[in-house]
């Protein structure tokens, strides 16, 4: 298979299986999540579960500062890495053409050197929170293999991505391939994987809020 061969099958029929893949993978999860179900509470409601659930929502996005003094380092290093992933994904020039060509909708991107410069922002976060991870005791000893291989399928996309866009060492459709196949990897991982939080973050922390909210307790 030529690297032309390679790019095309990439781009086309392994980026139609990962995307099923996808797809299905967080459709199951997020089924399995709500035909858990829960028991009818029999008690006296003492606040609303809708407000609060809300709330702690928005309240759970920024750490209070008794948690932040304890985990500054992970907060600190974790925030950076979501933002640099955020604006590299979505604003970047042709990732905002590959959202058209799926979902038919464009934006205006940000310039390239902005976006090279949040995307070696983001590396040197994840460096910094496995470098951490690895150093720190207790961290080390609740580390799993899947947090490892979280971690790995997270990173390969932006450095795929900055070596592609850099056209370092190879041709520029086997950089090109390497990195949308990493890309692919990540989307079919995710729904199996703590990766999956990015759909359930807020549907578990409108729940824990909810409780809270329905027995007059502060989430």
């Amino acid at each position: 298979m030529s690297e032309i061969e390679f790019l095309s099958w990439v781009r086309g029929p392994g980026f139609q299986i990962a995307t099923i893949i996808f797809i299905a993978g967080v459709f199951i999860r997020i089924a399995e999540i709500l035909l858990l179900g829960r028991k009818a509470n029999l008690a006296e409601a003492k606040g609303s579960e809708m407000s609060s659930g809300l709330r702690t929502v928005l309240t759970r996005s920024v750490p209070d500062k008794a948690t932040f003094q304890r985990s500054a380092y992970t907060f600190t290093a974790g925030y950076i890495f979501h933002l640099g992933l955020f604006v590299t994904i979505f604003f970047y020039a042709p990732h905002i053409l590959m959202f058209k060509d799926v979902i038919g909708i464009s934006w205006p991107s940000l310039p390239s050197p902005v976006v090279d410069a949040f995307t070696v922002v983001s590396i040197i976060a994840l460096l910094v929170i496995l470098a951490h991870r690895m150093s720190n005791t207790v961290l080390r000893f609740l580390t799993t293999g899947e947090d490892y291989l979280v971690w790995l399928v997270t990173f390969l996309p932006f450095i795929t991505g900055y070596i592609a866009f850099h056209r370092m060492w190879l041709t520029s459709p086997t950089l090109i391939a390497m990195h949308i196949l990493s890309v692919e990897l990540l989307i079919i991982v995710l729904p199996f994987t703590k990766l999956m939080h990015s759909f359930t973050f807020v549907l578990s922390r409108w729940y824990g809020g909810a409780i809270s909210g329905y027995r007059g307790v502060k989430s």
